[in-house]
């Protein structure tokens, strides 16, 4: 199933042949050990694949995750999104002191993020991606997509190497000159 994605949530090419689709709750454990499984996908396929985010806090609006998703996107207004994210997928605190001294390691605008924080300017869109991955059968975090193909759960980097290499195929076999 293809799953849609904001374009400015990209960390790899753009224009890469494989997108891989990740939905993810910053208070999920498992979210933080695939992480270095996609940092090692991304660096042996450099250019070929796209690592997209979607924002799925398992808890609600109201929750911590919630909180965290806002506070990424904030940081994401002042170009530190992907950094932001590695933080909290570092962090096993998410309160809203915890959030602010996030912002401050990465040097952003205090004033400018704690004010987007306040505002709630990326509520709607964190909603909206809680629909896109329950209309996706997304049950549980982190879930990918990759060129379509469901993954769940903390997978070995090898599960992704194996899908990755059958789309990288697929996609060789039909392009014209084949």
């Amino acid at each position: 199933m293809n799953v849609s994605y904001d374009k400015t949530s990209l960390r790899g090419t753009p224009d890469a042949q494989i997108t891989i689709v990740e939905f993810t709750d910053f208070r999920c454990g498992f979210c933080r050990q695939a992480e270095g499984t996609l940092k090692e996908v991304l660096a042996k396929y450099p250019g070929k694949v796209a690592l997209a985010h979607k924002d799925y806090p398992l808890a609600g609006m109201d929750s911590q995750s919630a909180l965290a998703s806002e506070a990424a996107r904030c940081a994401g207004e002042q170009g530190k999104f992907w950094e932001y994210r590695d933080l909290l997928l570092s962090s096993s605190k998410l309160d809203r002191e915890t959030l602010a001294g996030s912002s401050q390691t990465l040097n952003l605008n205090a004033k400018e993020f704690d004010s987007c924080l306040a505002a709630e300017r990326y509520k709607a869109a964190i909603e909206q991606d809680l629909n896109d991955g329950k209309k996706a059968g997304v049950s549980a975090t982190p879930a990918f997509f990759i060129n379509g193909v469901r993954v769940t759960g903390a997978q070995p980097t090898s599960t992704f190497e194996k899908i990755i290499d059958q789309e990288l195929d697929r996609l060789t076999r039909n392009s014209p000159g084949y």
